[in-house]
C-alpha cells in the first residue's frame, strides 16, 4: 500500500508549480496594501501569498487585487485528529468551505495544521497537537483520504488538477504526549495518505525544547536524527516564524520553563508577531541539504499580526539568504494532466471502529487532562516519547490567560458585566473552571470568540441571573462587531504600489 500512496502523492505533487519565497499572511493584519507597498519600495516582494483563512468576500478582494501573485490557502477549523471526521456533518461542512475558499483563491494546495481547538465537546483557543499514537495516525490519515477526494472532486485548478492536502507539524506548547515519536507519526500518516507536509522550522524547536529532546543531545544532532525518520520526501512548503516567551509566563516572571529540571532553553513557543531567532535559519539550512528533500515548492515567513517595518526587514534577509533555494528542490515541471482519475484510483483508508473508539477515549482523557480536571494516565501519558517536565505551566498559567485573555479579553469584552461580578463578590478566575466543566456542542464553524461570548453568557445566568440582561446587551454589541470586522472594505494592493 505505501508504494501505491507514494505514486499517488507524486502524480499529484506535479500539479503543484515552484511557488518560491513567500509570505504567509493574514487578511486583516496587518493591512495588506500597506505591506506590500512596503515591500515594493524595498524591492523585496515575495512571489506568493499564502492567504489565511477569511471570508468569502475579503478573499475574492485579495485575488482581483493581486493578479500577478500565487496565493496559495492556509486553512483553520478543519480537525483532522478527530475520529468521528468523516461522519460529522460538521467536518463535512469544513471541507465545503475550504473548496470554496480554494475556488476563490485558485491555490495549488490547502495546508492545515495536523492539529485542534476542539477536543470531545472542550474547546481552546491555541492549537493541541495530535495524540502521537499509531491509532491517532491512522485516524487522521483517514481524515486526510476523506479530504483530498472531496477536493478532487470540488475544486479545479485554471491549469488542470485539484489542489493537494497537506498538513503542517504543530509546535508543541509545554509538554508532549505519545507513544511515537513526533517524526514517526508523520511516516506512519504519510504511508497511508497521499498528502504533503508543511514543516514549521519553530515548531520544530519546540519539539527539541518541549519533547525532552534537549536532555540527551545537541539541537544540530536533534534535526539530523528527526530528519532520517521524517518523511522529508513529502515537504512540499516550509514556514519560518517567530518564536518568544509568551506573555503569561512573562507576567509571572518566569521565562526558563522547566530550568529547574535542569534545562536552561528559553521557554519560547510559537509567537508570529515576534522575531525569528537566527536559531531558526541554522536550522533550515540543515533541512535544505538533505537529500530527501525532493518535493519542496515554497519557502515561506509567516507574518499575521507582526509588524509592517520588521517583516519587511526580515523578508529582505530572508531572500539575500534563501533567493536560490528553491531551482535546487526538485522537479520544476509542471504536467498539467488532470487528477480526477488519480483521485479514484488512489482510493482512501479506513479505520476499524475499534481504532476509532480508543483514539475517542484517548483524546477524551488528553482534553480533561490538559484542562486540569484529570491527572495524567494511559501510555500516552506515562511511557518514554510522553514529557510532561512543563504540563502544570500549561494548565496552571498558559490555559487560564487563554480562556481569560486569548482571542477577546473577557473583561475588556464584559467590562460593566465584569465589574458588576466582582461587586457580587464572584471573581472572573471562576470562568476557567465553568469552562471546562462539561462538554458542550461545538460552534461549526469555529469560532473562539463566539464561544466565549456563549459560555461568558451562560456562566452569568448561572452565578448571577440577576446581570443577565446586562450580559446580553454586552452580548449583541460584541457580535455586531464581529460580524463588521470580519466584513472589512479590503484596500485595493494596487494602490499601494
Amino acid at each position: 500500500m505505501a508504494n501505491a500512496v507514494e505514486q499517488d502523492f507524486r502524480k499529484r505533487h506535479e500539479q503543484v508549480p515552484v511557488h518560491g519565497l513567500g509570505l504567509s499572511v493574514d487578511v486583516y493584519s496587518p493591512d495588506l496594501s500597506s505591506l506590500l507597498g512596503s515591500l515594493q519600495r524595498r524591492q523585496a516582494l515575495p512571489a506568493y501569498l499564502e492567504i489565511f483563512q477569511a471570508t468569502p468576500a475579503a478573499l475574492k478582494a485579495v485575488r482581483r487585487q493581486t493578479s500577478d501573485l500565487a496565493l496559495s490557502y492556509h486553512g483553520e477549523g478543519l480537525w483532522l485528529i478527530q475520529p468521528d471526521g468523516i461522519d460529522d456533518p460538521g467536518f463535512r461542512q469544513a471541507v465545503a468551505g475550504v473548496a470554496d475558499q480554494l475556488r476563490i483563491l485558485q491555490s495549488a494546495w490547502s495546508n492545515h495544521e495536523c492539529a485542534t481547538k476542539q477536543l470531545e465537546g472542550f474547546s481552546f483557543g491555541t492549537y493541541l497537537p495530535p495524540l502521537y499514537t499509531p491509532g491517532s495516525a491512522e485516524v487522521v490519515a483517514a481524515n486526510a483520504c476523506f479530504v483530498q477526494t472531496q477536493l478532487d472532486q470540488e475544486v479545479s485548478l485554471p491549469k488542470g488538477g485539484s489542489p493537494l492536502l497537506l498538513l503542517e507539524m504543530p509546535p508543541l506548547t509545554y509538554f508532549s504526549v505519545g507513544t511515537l515519536p513526533v517524526a514517526t507519526f508523520f511516516r506512519h500518516l504519510t504511508e497511508r495518505a497521499p498528502c504533503g507536509l508543511v514543516l514549521d522550522m519553530g515548531h520544530l524547536w519546540t519539539v527539541y525544547r518541549y519533547s525532552g529532546a534537549w536532555k540527551g543531545r545537541t539541537l544540530t544532532d536533534f534535526v539530523d536524527e528527526f530528519l532520517e525518520v521524517f518523511p522529508v520526501e513529502r515537504i512540499v512548503e516550509i514556514h519560518v516564524a517567530g518564536l518568544a516567551v509568551h506573555e503569561s509566563n512573562l507576567a509571572t516572571g518566569c521565562e526558563l520553563v522547566g530550568e529547574g529540571n535542569g534545562c536552561g532553553l528559553p521557554a519560547w513557543t510559537d509567537a508570529h508577531m515576534a522575531p525569528i531567532p537566527p536559531v531558526l535559519f541554522e536550522m533550515l539550512d540543515q533541512v535544505l541539504c538533505h537529500p530527501g528533500l525532493m518535493h519542496l515548492r515554497g519557502l515561506a515567513l509567516e507574518v499575521d499580526t507582526k509588524p509592517i517595518e520588521l517583516i519587511v526587514e526580515e523578508f529582505a534577509v530572508f531572500q539575500r539568504r534563501y533567493d536560490a533555494a528553491l531551482p535546487r528542490a526538485g522537479n520544476l515541471e509542471v504536467t498539467g494532466r488532470s487528477m480526477r482519475a488519480v483521485g479514484e484510483s488512489g482510493g482512501g483508508y479506513s479505520v476499524q471502529a475499534a481504532v476509532r473508539d480508543e483514539v475517542r477515549r484517548t483524546l477524551d482523557r488528553y482534553a480533561r487532562i490538559v484542562s486540569g480536571s484529570m491527572e495524567p494516565s494511559g501510555d500516552e501519558w506515562t511511557g518514554p516519547y510522553a514529557c510532561l517536565d512543563d504540563l502544570e505551566q500549561y494548565c496552571s498559567v498558559y490555559l487560564p490567560f487563554e480562556i481569560l485573555r486569548w482571542g477577546g479579553d473577557v473583561e475588556a469584552m464584559f467590562p460593566e458585566t465584569a465589574r458588576r461580578l466582582v461587586e457580587h463578590g464572584i471573581q472572573l478566575s471562576r470562568f476557567i473552571s465553568f469552562w471546562f466543566r462539561e462538554p458542550r456542542a461545538a460552534i461549526v464553524p469555529y469560532d473562539f470568540f463566539l464561544s466565549k461570548i456563549e459560555r461568558f453568557l451562560e456562566f452569568v445566568h448561572e452565578v448571577a441571573p440577576d446581570l443577565d440582561g446586562l450580559a446580553v446587551c454586552e452580548a449583541d454589541a460584541l457580535r455586531q462587531a464581529a460580524a463588521s470586522a470580519n466584513e472589512p472594505a479590503v484596500p485595493a494592493v494596487s494602490e499601494a504600489r
